[in-house]
């Protein structure tokens, strides 16, 4: 029996380390995948999307807390391929570790559920685990900066926004595509693949249309994301989403298209205003479309159950008992009947 146990605990920890390896490993290919859309502001490299704090979030809400060794390790790895390692770096890769952590125990604590179904867990995405959490990875990358000399003290708040908003735009974008694919949406539908190809096909064609052409059309993506968002919930707008916001991202860097003849910041500012809009955009309407498909699948339910109790009470039958589902649909019925009788009155 010891011995059973013991296996089984090599097994654990075995598993343990190989997927903090892989967070690691992808953390650091995330990193540099990253860095292809650096842009420069007072002299520090910031990126307008951050994808490394997104797989973080995601890894520790799917794995749990035990991989966050991986996160640092990731993070290490990548800050050091752009430069030798100084004491602050250590800073800057705790932040790096601390804020997704952060940002999963205020999900936990909140029941964010990583289907993202509800529109509360939407919201707790967006100001929890992005807006919130990241304040702290953009405070401990940009501060020591200032301490050590390397930015003045001037240049703290528009580095620190730059850099903070990047982090967040990585959890807004990347974790929900993560979980996606980790089947905690549950699994992927294709009966609508020919209006899921024809989404694509508009995408490809009217994004780089919107967002490389010189008149400023951005606005054109957004009701791509909502269409993607009310047909295919949180996979379809979250991918046209992110596939907008890289395309401009990278049309920001060569300042062309929408970012004609602007200055640096006034492209930091135009770049993290669209990526911010059209991700809340996709998060929010999906979570919105998925909450209400659930609340009417509950009440069909309970109306049908309700209907068969009905009948075996017609026919002078017991009726049959009920389960604990069906308890609930009939509840959520009763609650949604009274609902529209306050109407009323």
């Amino acid at each position: 029996m010891a011995a059973v146990l013991v296996t089984r605990r090599f097994r654990l920890s075995m598993e343990v380390v190989l997927k903090t390896l892989t967070v690691a490993a992808c953390y650091y290919v995330a990193g540099r995948l990253g860095l292809l859309g650096r842009l420069t502001v007072e002299g520090v490299i910031v990126t307008p999307i951050w994808p490394p704090t997104g797989l973080a979030v995601a890894a520790l809400l799917v794995f749990g807390v035990s991989v966050w060794p991986g996160i640092a390790i990731g993070s290490f790895l990548v800050i050091a391929s752009l430069a030798t390692p100084q004491p602050a770096t250590f800073i800057t890769v705790a932040g790096n570790t601390i804020a997704p952590l952060c940002a999963y125990l205020m999900l936990r604590a909140v029941g964010f559920r990583l289907g993202i179904s509800r529109v509360r867990d939407g919201l707790a995405l967006v100001f929890l685990g992005g807006l919130g959490a990241m304040l702290i990875s953009a405070t401990a990358g940009v501060g020591p900066q200032v301490v050590t000399g390397g930015l003045a003290t001037g240049e703290f708040w528009s580095v620190w926004l730059a850099w903070w908003v990047g982090d967040a735009m990585g959890v807004l974008l990347i974790t929900p595509l993560l979980l996606v694919l980790a089947g905690a949406a549950g699994p992927l539908k294709l009966r609508r693949w020919k209006e899921m190809l024809c989404l694509g096909l508009v995408s490809v064609i009217v994004v780089p249309v919107a967002v490389l052409g010189e008149l400023s059309l951005l606005f054109l993506v957004f009701p791509l994301l909502i269409w993607a968002a009310l047909r295919f919930q949180l996979a379809g707008s979250m991918l046209c989403a992110l596939f907008a916001s890289v395309l401009t991202t990278f049309e920001a860097n060569t300042q062309h298209g929408a970012f004609l003849h602007l200055s640096a910041i006034e492209v930091m500012t135009k770049l993290q205003a669209f990526n911010g809009a059209t991700a809340l955009t996709a998060l929010l309407l999906s979570a919105m479309v998925a909450e209400q498909r659930a609340t009417r699948r509950s009440v069909q339910s309970a109306c049908r159950e309700l209907a068969e109790v009905l009948e075996h009470l017609a026919a002078g039958e017991s009726p049959p008992e009920l389960s604990a589902g069906d308890a609930t649909g009939l509840r959520t019925a009763d609650t949604a009947s009274g609902a529209h009788r306050d109407q009323g009155k």
